[in-house]
Formats: C-alpha cells, structure tokens, sequence
C-alpha cells in the first residue's frame, strides 16, 4: 500500500465511529470503564513499520501488531497471493480424508524448518488453538502408549500460553487472571513453577545459584507429583506477555535434560519467538540447544496477515499415536485450521522472509536495538531493560534499590504509553512494563525514534510523578 492520502482519510466520520465501537464492539481484553470514557484508537490504514489512524495520524508501530507484523503491513505480493487464492479456492474441508494443496505445501515446509524430527504438523487458527492442539495432543498420546495416568502438565507463574479456558489456565500471568473467570488448578492437572526472572531472584542468590534453585524446583515438582503421572511442560523460550523473560543461561537446556530423565514431553511455545523474531525460524535449538517433542507456533507464521497456527510434533509421538492397525482417530480439528487462504499467505510471508534475508538483518539491527535500549537503564524509573534481538521490554519500578513496584493502580506503563502515542509511537503497557516487539524490517533510524521517544516520556512522567509526590526521585 502506498502512503495514504488526506482523501483516504476523509471517508471517516471519526464520531459516529467511536459511538458505534462504544456501543457495539467487545475488545479482547475489555476495560469496561476505561473503555466507555475514552473509546478506542481506531486504526484506518498500515504501511511497513506504521499505522495510521482515522484521523489520518500516523505511529510507529514498535508493538508490531500483536507481536507479529513481522515483515511489515501493506506488501502487495501479500495482497496478490491471498487474492489469486480466494479466486482459485477459498475454502475446502480440512477434515479427515481432504486436503488443499497450499496447506500441504506448508505442512511439508514447516517440517524442512522445524529441528530435528518434528515432521509432522497439525494446523490450526492461531496461538491459542495450536497450544490447546498441544495439550489434547499430549492426552492422545499417552492413553495412546498405555500411561492413563501419566496426565499432569507443568508450566510457570506468569506464563501465557493462550486465551482459551485451557491455555489460560496452563499459563499463569497475574494480569490475566480476573476474578470473574473460572481457571483450571491443581486438582485439573496443571501445576506451576517459579519464573525464571533474573531480576526478579530471591535476595542473595547470583544467577548461577537462581539457575540451580529453579532446576532443583523443577525436578522435586515432578518427583512431588509422581514422575509415572507427569505428561508434558509448557515453556515459552522468552517469556512475551509476561515481560520479555530472559531466563538464566542454560535454564532450558537444563530443564530439556529433566524432561528426558523423566519421560517428560517437553512443548516449546514459539508462538512468539518463531519465523523471525530472535533471528531464526525456530529459536528451541538454535539459540537455546533444546530439541522440544512439540512446537507450537503462529503470529509471524503469517505476518499477521490471515490467522493462523500450527503444532509441530516428532516422529516419536507419531509412531505412537498412530500404530498401524490401531484404528485410532484424532477427534479434533478446526473448521478454519488449515484454510487454503491462510496457508498461501504464510507460504508467501516464509519466502519473503528468506528471500530478503531477514533473518540475518534481525541478528544485526536486533542487536542495535539490544545497545540502544540498554541506554534507558540509567534513567528515573527504569528498574530493568530486557532486549533479545526484537523481543524488548523495560520494567518501571518505585525504587531501583528495592526494586519496588509502583501501586498497580498508578499504571505506569500506561501513563509512559499514553504519552509516547501522543508523540506517534505505540509500545504496549503491562501494567509494569512497556513491551516492543517491532517488525523484521525495522530500520536503525526508525531504532533510534523508538529509543528516544521513550527516553522523553520516562523523564516527562518522572516529572509529573515527582511534581505530584508520587515518586521520590530514588
């Protein structure tokens, strides 16, 4: 798409908008209140690393979407191979005994990509579903292999694995966790173990000693549990919604070897960190030596472009699941999971991936982003920068001695948010936090704005904080 012109915007009548968004439209992750008051940013119009709202302003779009405009908006090679599939075919069953071609296609590209023997690929409509594929996956399987019991599932405090009644539950984010749901616990199977948070260790201990108390956690979990009744663990390589968590090195390759040591499956979910975003198409082996048993994937499987997802799993669970003379049937699927539409895009979003080497600019301008952002650490209110190529995250705190965090009702990330969309950057507030995950393509100026546009609005809410007597300085 080309740069859009006042006339584009003129066709909004930006009023009766937000009155009908006001009445009608229910947002993932409603705030009620806020969102009667204020309504919503309402966006018109994209184009590489910006977004445009109705009223014609324009953000750099350093969130990249949902964590997953990975090759930027508006490319119209994306446009013509979704629309020339729409016109060949639109849709078929993916069930049972029909295939399209284009989802074939990917299945046998995405097993060239995946490591080692996860060949085998059940596609779904995002990251949600392919982690819920995952955990039925794991049920099958070991019903399957004659281990009933062998149910249980581990995975971390402030984890987030998905949006579904399941994957919720299976992650556990504080923020997430509103006291009108309904969550599955202990007594459903699922158990939680520490964050492997750094800066958040408990007082005294250096990372190679918070790098064995979490081993040690996790081993003494299963053995609580009962080895013979732990199924699987769930572990995002970085932790994204939960704060870009760069866990202590050699934490999952340790926890790989505990898995092993107990017939533990272990699922990596690379909803986030695949096709991209820390330089590789897959981060599980390449950056962190592990060889999951399951991959679940999405967001920059398509760049955002059509839903989609995908559970990626090993040659083992195959020959298990399905035995030769078995007459097993895997009773699930997706009306959507493996539309012939979505599938030509994410075939298209990987060739333009590895046509234009964006994997290797990521390894360089990531680690621009890495120095850059490093730069904000010395100022008021930065407790804690995290970057790894294009996954980032900066921590607000009350203290940087104490590391105390300000009252969650103050909102810092969303007052430092708030201030940076004034200025025409969008980075996404956690209460806490203010997270970037920018597309691929992502150039070092559009580095630089990002950087100093934050810098000014941390020092301008320091201001005003410190003005209000909110914040003392330290």
């Amino acid at each position: 798409m080309s740069t859009p012109t006042p006339t584009f915007f003129a066709q909004f009548d930006e009023q009766q908008l937000v009155a009908a968004d006001k009445a009608h439209y229910m947002h993932g992750y409603h705030v009620f209140d806020e969102h009667r008051e204020q309504g919503s940013l309402n966006i018109a119009a994209g184009e590489g690393a910006y977004i445009y709202d109705t009223a014609g302003n324009r953000y750099l779009d350093a969130v990249g979407g949902m964590w997953c405009t990975n090759i930027g908006l508006g490319r119209e090679e994306m446009a013509q191979a979704i629309a020339d599939q729409v016109r060949q075919l639109a849709y078929s069953n993916p069930f049972s005994d029909m295939a399209s071609t284009p989802a074939i296609r990917l299945c046998e590209k995405l097993a060239s990509l995946a490591p080692g023997d996860l060949d085998h690929v059940f596609l779904t409509t995002g990251g949600s579903t392919a982690v819920d594929t995952a955990y039925r996956l794991i049920q099958f399987y070991q019903n399957s292999r004659g281990k009933p019991e062998k149910k249980h599932v581990i995975s971390r405090v402030n984890a987030y694995h998905g949006s579904t009644y399941l994957t919720m539950s299976i992650g556990n984010k504080a923020a997430d966790r509103a006291p009108e749901f309904d969550f599955l616990g202990v007594a459903d199977k699922i158990h939680h173990i520490s964050n492997p948070n750094p800066y958040r260790a408990p007082d005294g201990m250096n990372e190679e000693q918070f790098l064995e108390f979490l081993l040690t956690e996790f081993e003494d979990k299963i053995l609580s549990i009962g080895a013979d009744k732990v199924a699987a663990f769930f572990a995002e390589p970085i932790m994204g919604s939960g704060g870009v968590i760069i866990p202590p090195r050699g934490y999952l390759r340790g926890m790989s070897a505990i898995c092993k040591r107990y017939d533990v499956l272990y699922v990596s979910d690379e909803v986030v960190t695949s096709f991209g975003r820390l330089g590789k198409f897959f981060a599980s082996e390449e950056l962190f030596g592990v060889q999951p048993d399951i991959i679940t994937t999405a967001k920059g499987l398509t760049s955002g472009y059509l839903p989609l997802g995908a559970c990626i799993f090993s040659e083992r669970i195959w020959q298990v699941i399905g035995e030769p003379g078995s007459g097993r049937c895997f009773t699930h699927g997706f009306t959507y999971s493996g539309h012939p539409v979505s599938c030509i895009a994410a075939l298209k979003n990987i060739e333009i991936i590895e046509r234009e080497g964006l994997l290797a600019r990521v390894e360089d301008v990531g680690a621009y982003l890495e120095q850059r952002l490093q730069s904000l650490a010395e100022l008021p209110l930065v407790g804690n920068v995290r970057c790894m190529r294009l996954m980032a995250c900066v921590e607000f705190v009350a203290n940087k001695q104490t590391k105390a965090l300000f009252p969650e009702a103050l909102n810092i990330g969303e007052k430092i948010h708030l201030r940076a969309q004034r200025k025409g950057l969008l980075v996404r507030p956690i209460v806490h936090l203010n997270v970037m995950s920018p597309p691929l393509t992502i150039s070092y100026a559009q580095v630089d704005e990002i950087v100093e546009t934050l810098r000014s609005c941390i020092l301008e809410t320091a201001a005003e904080l410190q003005s209000n007597g909110q914040y003392d300085g330290r």
